[in-house]
C-alpha cells in the first residue's frame, strides 16, 4: 500500500487505541453508531452515558478534548440543520425561550444532535488513532472490495498530488502579479482549474503506463498481513458491547 501517510486528523501516539489493529477498530466504531442510532431519542440519560464511554476511550489514547472539540466543526451544517426543526416541523407547539416551537421539531433536533455528535465524534477518535495507510490495510483484511480500496488509496495519494500542483500554479500566477480580487478575475481562475485537470489526467495516464510497466494487473499485493488478536477483539468491542448494553436500557426502561 506505499508508504504511511499522516493526515491533519491523525494525533501520533503510542497508546493501546493507537496500538489496536485498524480493522478492530473500524468494527468497533461502526458497530457502536449502530446502536447509538438504534437509540430511543427519549432516552437522555442514554447519550450522556455514550459521551461518557467516548471520554473514557479518549483518555486511554491520550487525546486531548481541545483536539476533538476543534474536529467536531465537521458537523455544523448539521447543527444549523437541527436548529431550524422546531421551527419547520408542524405539530404541537409549546414556548422556549419566550419562542413558539414545535414539540415534534424539538425531538428531531435533539435526534439529530445528539447521534450526529456521537458519531462524529467516534469518527474523529478513529481517525485521531489510526493512519489513512492502516486504515486502507483495515478495509482490505475486513475483505471490502478491492476495487473500492484502490481507489480510495489513489484518492488519497492523489489529493496530495493535486494540492502540491494547484500550490505551485499559485506561486506562478502571484510571481507574475496577479491577484484575483473581483469577478473580472473569475476567467483566469477557471483556466486555472482547466489546466489543473488537464495535468492530473496526464500524470494519472503516466502513473498507470509505470504500473503497469512494473507488473500491474488490477490488483495491489499484500504487503503488510494485519492480524488480531482475541485480546484485541475483546479490547476493541468493550465500545459497542457496553454502547449496547446502554441501548438495551433505554428500551426497556
Amino acid at each position: 500500500m506505499g508508504a504511511g501517510h499522516a493526515h491533519t486528523l491523525y494525533r501520533h501516539g503510542h497508546s493501546p487505541v493507537h496500538r489496536l489493529p485498524p480493522h478492530c477498530k473500524l468494527v468497533a466504531v461502526l458497530g457502536f453508531v449502530v446502536v447509538v442510532v438504534s437509540t430511543p431519542r427519549e432516552a437522555l440519560w442514554a447519550f450522556a452515558l455514550y459521551a461518557v464511554l467516548l471520554a473514557a476511550v479518549a483518555a486511554v489514547a491520550r487525546v486531548p478534548a481541545g483536539f476533538l472539540l476543534k474536529r467536531l466543526v465537521i458537523e455544523v451544517p448539521f447543527v444549523a440543520f437541527a436548529l431550524l426543526m422546531p421551527f419547520v416541523v408542524p405539530g404541537e407547539q409549546t414556548e422556549l425561550l419566550g419562542l413558539t416551537v414545535s414539540v415534534p421539531g424539538l425531538w428531531g433536533a435533539w435526534n439529530v444532535l445528539a447521534k450526529g455528535t456521537l458519531g462524529v465524534a467516534a469518527s474523529v477518535l478513529l481517525a485521531s488513532t489510526t493512519e489513512l495507510r492502516s486504515l486502507l490495510l483495515g478495509l482490505q483484511r475486513l475483505r471490502l472490495p478491492p476495487l473500492l480500496v484502490q481507489i480510495a488509496s489513489f484518492m488519497l495519494r492523489y489529493g496530495d498530488v493535486i494540492t502540491d500542483e494547484l500550490r505551485r500554479m499559485s506561486i506562478a500566477r502571484r510571481s507574475r502579479g496577479f491577484e484575483a480580487r473581483g469577478v473580472r478575475h473569475w476567467g483566469v481562475l477557471a483556466k486555472t482549474a482547466g489546466a489543473l485537470f488537464i495535468r492530473s489526467y496526464e500524470r494519472g495516464e503516466r502513473v498507470h503506463l509505470a504500473m503497469v510497466s512494473r507488473g500491474y494487473t488490477g490488483t495491489m499485493p499484500v504487503i503488510d498481513e494485519v492480524t488480531a488478536s482475541r485480546a484485541q477483539w475483546a479490547y476493541a468491542c468493550a465500545l459497542p458491547v457496553l454502547a449496547l448494553g446502554v441501548c438495551l436500557l433505554g428500551w426497556t426502561v
